[in-house]
């Protein structure tokens, strides 16, 4: 399937992202989310981020023009979709949540339609059964920062059909990223599952007073020689995002060695969530 118009539902720090990646590479795309005054926020934040792209030679002053002729924003899901070919979903991780949208975007978009999840821990299969094409449902997640960073991993349901896989593969390619495609649903994906590992790990190491946040975050950088510890890449994900993924999983399991950790827990209900909030694990501000 040719796509040309794609909807980004969320304006949160990923879905602003994901957005500006499709426009860049030259796709007409609406970022969607409940209000203007949060829309503005996000569009000066976006070209905040580019300018600083541009005076840094990643791209040039007529490649960021571009990008925000191809980008409009919108508060109506109705105008946002009408024309869509794909829609991409980043909003709360919240089951409910989402398969209430859903049921919007089935009604309101295109028969043709692809309707993507950002999600890595709520899997298709419990969304697209709230709606009359399941087979046009999968899972897109892009990773954070998604204009800088490479993967995509796309989730094939047993729901799924193939050209839809097909079809997100490709698109995920137009925009020069990598796509990996994971033939079975499974909780977390491959990237997720791998780090959260890590993160249990590094939560234990410290809430046992074993290390130090900092000396923890130096091991896995200069050991393992990896761009960004632990603790730092929970901030730059977001507390609340790790914390509702492992909820999740207890959900998901009925593990309760799967809860959120007291550090974490704490964090989020104080409302610091990481870099977005200005604290988390650091202090930003």
């Amino acid at each position: 399937m040719n796509v040309n118009n794609i909807t980004v539902v969320g304006a949160g720090a990923m879905g602003s992202q994901i957005a500006l990646s499709f426009a860049l590479h030259g796709f007409k795309v609406i970022l969607n989310d409940i209000t203007d005054e949060k829309l503005n926020l996000v569009e000066e934040n976006l070209k905040k981020l580019m300018r600083r792209r541009v005076e840094k030679g990643r791209i040039s002053e007529a490649e960021c023009q571009e990008a925000f002729n191809n980008l409009k924003f919108s508060s109506s899901l109705e105008q946002s979709v009408k024309d869509t070919d794909l829609v991409v979903e980043a909003v709360i991780e919240d089951l409910k949540i989402k398969r209430e949208l859903f049921v919007q975007l089935d009604e309101l978009a295109p028969a043709h339609a692809v309707l993507a999840s950002n999600s890595s821990t709520i899997v298709s299969s419990k969304i697209a059964e709230a709606t009359n094409r399941p087979d046009k449902i999968c899972n897109m997640h892009f990773f954070n920062p998604a204009v800088i960073m490479d993967l995509v991993e796309i989730v094939k349901g047993p729901h799924t059909a193939d050209e839809t896989i097909e079809t997100i593969t490709e698109v995920t390619r137009q925009i020069n990223k990598t796509p990996v495609v994971l033939e079975k649903e499974i909780f977390g994906f491959i990237v997720s599952r791998i780090v959260n590992v890590i993160f249990d790990e590094a939560m234990y190491l410290y809430e046992e007073g074993i290390a130090s946040i900092e000396d923890i975050d130096t091991a896995v950088e200069k050991g393992l020689n990896h761009p960004i510890g632990p603790f730092k890449l929970l901030d730059l994900t977001g507390i609340d995002v790790n914390y509702y993924l492992r909820k999740e999983r207890v959900d998901e399991t009925g593990d309760e060695t799967y809860a959120p950790q007291k550090s974490l827990t704490q964090l989020f209900e104080e409302g610091h969530l990481g870099r977005k909030t200005g604290k988390g694990f650091y202090d930003y501000n």
